[in-house]
């Protein structure tokens, strides 16, 4: 038997072969059409995102007959008046009686005594007033919301997120009156013009 020769110089055992050294090819063109065949399936599968609005419906133009308006109730109604500097003003009721100015109460939208919480009370009261039968299932905490003129959209923006928030169905974007100008002007002149 011969030994085999591993120094590599030497004489190569009989019977054993070379092998030739066959250079590996891969054809890749059938990937492009397994790329193209990937992309058209997700572009069909894929569904596009929609934007997301917020939906606001808008009052109707037509006049309506008093006696088929909806009327609000004292006890369901809250005020929201939005004023300057991210203020928020609010009181329970309509504030029909310029003479007999509410309870008008100053808060923000931070998250601790906030106006979220005064929402809340309302909500809270509200229901209350329907479990003693003082007030039908049909007559839902109703918020009034009065934009002023030196407010900001981000102040309207934030009250409708805290509808949406609070799940308050019936609330209304209504215009500022002059009495209600008159309160916030009240306020601000007994607590120093702040």
């Amino acid at each position: 038997m011969a030994e085999l020769d591993t120094s590599g110089g030497g004489k190569k055992a009989p019977g054993v072969k070379k092998g030739k050294k066959l250079s590996t090819r891969i054809d890749l063109t059938p990937m492009v059409d397994l790329g193209f065949l990937l992309i058209t399936f997700f572009m069909y599968t894929t569904t596009m995102s929609k934007p997301k609005t917020m939906e606001i419906n808008m009052p109707n133009t037509e006049k309506i007959d008093p006696k088929d308006q909806t009327k609000i109730k004292e006890s369901t109604a809250m005020t929201i008046l939005l004023s300057k500097n991210h203020r928020v003003y609010y009181y329970e009721g309509l504030a029909t009686d310029p003479a007999v100015p509410p309870d008008l109460k100053v808060t923000t939208f931070k998250a601790k005594d906030g106006i979220r919480d005064a929402i809340i009370a309302k909500k809270l009261k509200v229901a209350q007033l329907q479990q003693s039968g003082a007030l039908g299932p049909k007559d839902p905490a109703t918020i009034l919301i009065k934009p002023d003129s030196t407010s900001t959209y981000e102040d309207l923006v934030n009250i409708l997120d805290e509808m949406s928030i609070n799940d308050v169905r019936v609330y209304a974007i209504v215009d500022i009156t002059d009495v209600d100008q008159g309160f916030i002007q009240a306020t601000e002149a007994a607590n120093g013009g702040k």
